[in-house]
């Protein structure tokens, strides 16, 4: 924990040695490698545009954008969960995005969630996630200034966690498959930016994939607000239903943030993620605790 703290703290220095005019901007890479917030993807692509003078880079015709990465570290204290994730996402034709996340999750000895089988998960599983994200219809197309980014997208998701430790029935499966339908839209038009993205998600994911894959896909709601109160900082929520299956029932996720524009490449994150009631008797909640990230686009 205070190794990657200590990383955090290194970054924040540095970002406070540069000056620029110019900032970055949503999408981050998210906990997954999407192009989103830190659970959510949005409709955006995570592309960054070309600087005056520049030319997108080009490879025979495939336009392509230049990558971002995101790196992340959550600690829900209340269960000892340590939470460390990087990734990285790019877009082709300005359209395509495609993404990778890898996760290594600390479980700690405090899971005495929902099941009383979870006391005895303790395991440091790693996880990766392979995403693609098409991004259907443009923001404000057709001349307007109110329609919505619209995009859809996938993630195929692996596990190497101990499946077995939840028994045999039903069977749980180490991969499984996300699909989502996001829109996002930056409304301009009040005195400050405010960016609201919502969608839906199909999913077999047990605490995101991260203890496998039920038999059943559950489709839930998922939403975003952030406000631009000056032109390098966003202040926002963020909120995750949890898909709910007949044997195993995910608490609702959430978080409040705070994202610092410090250059035109660096942005840093802070958070408070609450991952729902450890104590709950029927859901698998993990309580809450502190979030830091930092994010880089070229």
């Amino acid at each position: 924990m205070m190794k990657a703290i200590s990383v955090v703290a290194v970054l924040t220095l540095s970002a406070a040695l540069f000056t620029s005019s110019a900032q970055a901007d949503v999408p981050f890479v998210n906990l997954e490698g999407v192009g989103g917030v830190a659970f959510n993807p949005v409709a955006y692509p995570a592309v960054t545009a070309p600087k005056k003078g520049e030319e997108e880079l080009r490879l025979g015709p495939v336009d392509i954008g230049k990558p971002r990465f995101g790196a992340w570290y959550t600690n829900l204290n209340d269960s000892d969960i340590d939470w460390l994730s990087i990734g990285i996402a790019d877009t082709f034709f300005k359209r395509l995005e495609l993404s990778y996340g890898y996760e290594s999750v600390n479980l700690g000895s405090k899971l005495n969630a929902f099941n009383t089988n979870l006391s005895s998960l303790s395991q440091n599983v790693h996880k990766s996630n392979i995403g693609a994200k098409l991004l259907l219809l443009d923001e404000n197309s057709f001349g307007t200034s109110f329609v919505p980014a619209v995009s859809i997208g996938a993630i195929y998701k692996i596990t190497d966690f101990s499946v077995d430790k939840l028994g045999t029935s039903p069977k749980v499966d180490k991969n499984g498959f996300d699909a989502y339908l996001v829109a996002t839209k930056m409304i301009t038009q009040l005195p400050r930016p405010v960016l609201v993205s919502a969608g839906l998600l199909a999913s077999r994911a047990q605490v995101n994939g991260i203890l496998g894959f039920n038999e059943n896909y559950s489709e839930t709601f998922f939403g975003n607000i952030d406000v631009l109160p000056l032109d390098n900082l966003a202040v926002g929520f963020e909120y995750k239903q949890g898909p709910h299956f007949d044997t195993f029932k995910n608490d609702d996720y959430w978080n409040i943030h705070v994202g610092w524009f410090a250059t035109s490449n660096l942005t840093l994150i802070a958070a408070y993620a609450d991952a729902g009631d450890r104590h709950s008797t029927t859901h698998a909640g993990f309580g809450g605790g502190p979030v830091l990230s930092a994010q880089y686009s070229f």
